[in-house]
């Protein structure tokens, strides 16, 4: 249940038209929903803004479809990260309206429609992270935040970067996905005096160490303003960008909303 419904709910007992009996039975079942296979958080919403993101990568695809009825039943936006084909099948069995983003692997459900605002910058170093970076993406959107990307500016090839330095300047805060060495964060954060949230990839050869070395640059960066998140969660990053867009935003003149997402990257 989103604050909408709940409005509409206590609306309904003041008007007359819900007793209170059943008001109070709707409300019992606020806090979560049991099934056999998960406890379906029903206030997430309330109490965070957004309701239970579903992580699928190794769930049973009719668990993930149970889990996403359950969650719009009450909601009017979903979010799955780490879905595959088949877990895009068994939410679309659910969800006849639900969109899969294959480069971010996941699957989204936007009934809510509402308008978005400020605006995030996600930059990846080259090719290989553009799915973490779309995770990223697809996340501040479906949370509501205008997003626009800059795609393979790596530090190989820093002019690339460089080229787009006025744009990030527009931006109330960064996402930066970066694999190998993982430098590109701290050179963002160098041209930024916004907050940079920097996400390591499991890209780049053996001494990489599937994203660890990355992550260590970046937790060790000389860069103020930098945050980092686990390797490979471009949600995470999304999500505490989101965050803090939508604070930024909320001041007198918000950056105004450009379209951001590449129609070929969604398919039905």
């Amino acid at each position: 249940m989103n604050p909408e419904r709940l409005k509409e709910l206590l609306l309904d007992v003041q008007k007359g038209k819900l007793s209170v009996e059943e008001a109070l039975r709707k409300l019992a079942l606020l806090p979560f929903v049991p099934t056999p296979f998960a406890r379906v958080d029903k206030h997430r919403e309330l109490r965070c803004g957004f309701p239970e993101v579903i992580f699928c990568e190794g769930k049973d695809p009719k668990h993930i479809a149970g889990i996403a009825a359950e969650i719009l039943q009450g909601s009017e936006r979903l979010l799955a990260t780490r879905a595959d084909t088949a877990a895009y099948e068994a939410i679309k069995q659910v969800a006849p309206d639900a969109v899969y983003v294959q480069a971010a692997r996941a699957v989204y459900v936007d009934r809510a429609r509402l308008p978005k605002i400020g605006l995030v910058a996600v930059v990846c170093a080259g090719t290989l992270d553009i799915p973490v970076a779309e995770e990223a993406r697809v996340t501040c959107e479906i949370t509501g935040s205008c997003v626009k990307t800059f795609y393979d500016v790596g530090v190989a090839g820093l002019h690339r970067l460089l080229a787009h330095a006025e744009e990030l300047r527009r931006a109330n805060v960064i996402v930066v996905a970066a694999g190998m060495e993982g430098a590109l964060a701290s050179v963002v954060g160098g041209m930024s005096s916004v907050p940079v949230i920097a996400v390591p990839t499991s890209v780049g050869y053996g001494a990489s160490f599937k994203g660890l070395a990355a992550l260590l640059t970046m937790l060790n960066s000389c860069a103020a303003g930098v945050a980092v998140v686990n390797i490979d969660n471009g949600f995470g990053a999304g999500y505490v960008a989101s965050l803090i867009n939508r604070a930024a935003a909320g001041g007198p003149k918000p950056p105004a909303c450009e379209p951001a997402a590449e129609e070929e990257n969604k398919s039905d």
